[in-house]
C-alpha cells in the first residue's frame, strides 16, 4: 500500500468507481456523481489549495487509485483539521482508510502546527466510525439534524484528536510518495 498525491484528473477515472456509487455515497452530502467529469471537476476543487494533504491509496506506487485520504483546513482556524476517507468496494476489509489516514495524520502534525483533527460522521456509516476510534480519535459529541444531505435531515456524530492524544500504532502504514 502508498499514498501518493492526488491528481484529479489522472485519478478521476478510477476514484469515480467510489464516488459515482450510489451505495459508496450514501453517507455524503450529495449523491454519487453522474460520470467521470463530474468527479473529476469536484476531485479539482476539493484539492485546490490542498495538494500537499490530498492523496490517493494505491498498491503500487503507479497503480491505480482505490481510495481517497483528505486533510482539509476548513478556514475557521488556521491549526484545525477534517479528515475524510473513501475506499473502493473491492479494496475494503484491509485496513487501507485507517493505515492510510494514520500516516497522512503523522504527516500533517510533522509539516504543519495543525493541533487538531476532527471527522465528522454520520451515525449509521458505522465503518467510518469504527476506523476513527482504531485511530485514537475521541468521539466528542452528536450533533442532532446538522446536515440536510441527499437522503434527508442527518446527525453528525463529532470525533476529535489532538496533536498532544496517545494515538495507537497503526501496523503496515504505508508510505507518502512525493513529487520528485
Amino acid at each position: 500500500m502508498f499514498l501518493r498525491p492526488l491528481d484529479p484528473v489522472a485519478d478521476g477515472p478510477d476514484l469515480h468507481v467510489i464516488f459515482g456509487d450510489p451505495t459508496c455515497c450514501l453517507w455524503l452530502p450529495d449523491p454519487a456523481f453522474p460520470d467521470i467529469e463530474t468527479t473529476t471537476a469536484i476531485l479539482k476543487s476539493w484539492t485546490k489549495g490542498l495538494e500537499n494533504t490530498s492523496w490517493v491509496v494505491c498498491e503500487q506506487p503507479k497503480g491505480p487509485a482505490i481510495g481517497r485520504i483528505a486533510l482539509y483546513n476548513t478556514g475557521r482556524d488556521k491549526d484545525i483539521w477534517e479528515a475524510a476517507c473513501m475506499i473502493s468496494p473491492k479494496a475494503r476489509g484491509q485496513n487501507y482508510a485507517a493505515r492510510g489516514l494514520s500516516a497522512a495524520i503523522d504527516d500533517l502534525f510533522a509539516t504543519t502546527k495543525a493541533r487538531r483533527v476532527f471527522a465528522d460522521v454520520d451515525p449509521d456509516n458505522h465503518a467510518s466510525l469504527r476506523t476513527f476510534e482504531k485511530l485514537g480519535f475521541t468521539r466528542e459529541g452528536v450533533l442532532r439534524g446538522e446536515w440536510e444531505t441527499h437522503i434527508g435531515i442527518r446527525d453528525s456524530v463529532v470525533y476529535g484528536l489532538l496533536r498532544t492524544d496517545p494515538r495507537p500504532e497503526i501496523a503496515g502504514k504505508p508510505p507518502l510518495l512525493r513529487p520528485a
